[in-house]
């Protein structure tokens, strides 16, 4: 691995899970970006989850899941990769509760028939424990899930953009599809404040599966 993405404050096991992750990412984007490309993604990812973390134990999980994310969607932006279905990108404030639980709906519903990210402009440490409480109530489990950053790749390779609370901090690329939805924040809430939240996410998220002509699941 290259000098320059070395972290002298990694365990020995924190590095090792580095390498194989830098591994797995090298076999699933083989031809398609370099191994340079590929390492820079993954310790970018890495550094950016590190500076939230306050247990540093899954970071090179979450950092090969989001360098994997981010990948995919450079490999659509610069032409390599597009299967057709549409993408839609999912922006909060904190990526803890109302883009969390619009991922999961969309995921839920569409299954294979599009994809759903998701990020924040002030990413937290973790989601919302409401919003997972409010959406395993309707059998969706988003407790797996991580809140994230957003990327320039993962913006452009975006079909649709649906912002909800981020304002002047959500990215704005001229000629991108954008939806502003207006939705209380859930921080803070009780599962009963965050159900009508939920419930009104669920509403959004259907109609615009049917605008893009996705078959709900």
């Amino acid at each position: 691995m290259p000098e320059t993405y070395h972290h002298a404050d990694l365990s020995i096991d924190q590095q090792h899970a580095l390498l194989t992750a830098a591994r797995t990412l090298q076999d699933r984007f083989s031809g398609t970006f370099s191994t340079e490309t590929i390492e820079r993604f993954l310790h970018t990812s890495y550094d950016q989850f590190a500076e939230k973390a306050a247990v540093p134990t899954f970071l090179p999980l979450l950092a090969e899941r989001f360098a994997r994310q981010r990948l995919t969607a450079l490999a659509k932006v610069e032409g390599g990769a597009d299967d057709g279905r549409p993408i839609v990108l999912f922006l909060c404030v904190h990526n803890a509760g109302r883009s969390q639980m619009a991922m999961g709906f969309f995921q839920h519903l569409a299954g294979e028939g599009a994809v759903a990210w998701s990020g924040g402009s002030e990413f937290a440490s973790e989601i919302n424990p409401a919003a997972v409480a409010s959406m395993a109530e309707r059998g969706i489990d988003i407790s797996a899930e991580f809140p994230k950053p957003w990327t320039e790749e993962i913006i452009r390779a975006a079909d649709v953009v649906v912002t909800m609370g981020c304002g002047d901090a959500c990215p704005i690329y001229p000629g991108k599809r954008y939806l502003d939805w207006e939705l209380d924040d859930p921080a803070g809430k009780t599962v009963e404040d965050v159900r009508p939240i939920r419930d009104e996410i669920e509403r959004r998220v259907r109609a615009l599966l049917t605008e893009l002509n996705v078959t709900v699941s």
